[in-house]
């Protein structure tokens, strides 16, 4: 009878973890290839009702990654613009249309924005998602092209000639080095606010761009580890997803790694943070059950730069938006114009 009691404990501890290790190895596939929210007409005319009501003109953007991936968008100008850019990205699943309500507003504000579809989401292409690790060169390719398409002055039109910059010549092959460290225009900034995956995605091209001058990400994840204990714990008890059920992300990290080819742990925003000190408004909403605040506040903690931490009293997954729009608005606006005056 004993060891029957015993034969069944075993069974019982052994199995949870074995189940677990198994979903995260079928799951992997699901987590590199996304569900495509479709661009629709109907989608595309809320849009354009939502320009229409700021007065704000669109038009089509579409960027060549640097691995040949066709990145599609918008680029939309405001009536009375103010000189300077934000770089919208939507969460995962979503599309461009993901960040209109946030473009709304600042478009009211002056601001000219840029509205892609991330790889292989929309209409964009790319055969999988990578939560960063090439969205972040993307980040830089939309950047370059934004620079050409505006005529914003750059090293490439003073090809052969130097520049100094603060006593120093710097050479024109150095197109980031000019653009982090002076004035592209008297006016010219680029700004980015991303949710969900998307902040995680602008944290890392932050790090990777210094052409970014500041971020606003909401319900960022930290890394894709600490994510994946979320999902592993149904995304209620992160602390079962850390034990008991950790061979769920052990396997689906393992799978996904080898099937996508990039390094998952590089795949960080609290790395990003912490590499270079870019100023960061990170929102996180406090009945978020996807990405919890912890994810942020380790963000907040790592993060080098100047920082602000809100947490949304009662919101839920990027909802902050929806629960305190006045506040949104004035802390975004507030914090892009508070940099918009930092050269």
């Amino acid at each position: 009878m004993r060891r029957r009691l015993i034969r069944i404990a075993l069974i019982l501890l052994l199995l949870p973890p074995l189940l677990a290790a198994v979903a995260g190895w079928f799951v992997a596939p699901a987590f590199l290839h996304p569900i495509r929210r479709e661009l629709t007409q109907d989608l595309i005319r809320e849009a354009d009702a939502s320009f229409a009501v700021t007065g704000s003109t669109r038009e089509d953007f579409d960027v060549r990654a640097t691995d040949g991936t066709l990145l599609r968008g918008w680029k939309v100008r405001p009536k009375n613009p103010n000189g300077s850019w934000v770089l919208l990205f939507h969460g995962v699943g979503d599309n461009r249309i993901g960040v209109v309500s946030q473009s709304e507003f600042l478009l009211r504000a002056g601001y000219s924005v840029v509205m892609m579809d991330a790889r292989s989401h929309g209409a964009s292409g790319g055969p999988i998602a990578t939560y960063g690790w090439l969205e972040r060169t993307d980040t830089r390719a939309i950047i370059d092209a934004l620079l050409v398409s505006e005529r914003i002055p750059s090293l490439t039109a003073l090809s052969g000639e130097r520049r100094v910059q603060h006593g120093k010549r710097t050479p024109s092959s150095s197109f980031t080095s000019l653009t982090s460290s002076t004035s592209l225009t008297s006016s010219f900034h680029i700004f980015a606010l991303g949710e969900s995956m998307g902040a995680g995605i602008v944290l890392q091209s932050a790090a990777a761009d210094p052409r970014i001058e500041a971020v606003v990400a909401e319900a960022s994840f930290a890394n894709m580890r600490e994510a994946s204990y979320d999902y592993a714990g149904l995304r209620k008890y992160p602390w079962l997803g850390k034990t008991l059920l950790a061979p769920f992300s052990w396997t689906l990290l393992y799978r996904g790694e080898k099937l996508a080819g990039f390094p998952v742990a590089e795949v960080s925003p609290v790395k990003a943070a912490a590499s270079r000190a870019f100023p960061v408004l990170l929102i996180c909403d406090e009945k978020d059950e996807a990405l919890p605040c912890r994810h942020s506040e380790m963000i907040y903690a790592a993060a080098r730069g100047p920082k602000q931490l809100w947490i949304v009293p009662g919101a839920f997954h990027t909802a902050a938006y929806g629960f305190f729009p006045e506040e949104f608005r004035r802390r975004v606006l507030s914090f892009f114009a508070e940099n918009s005056r930092v050269r």
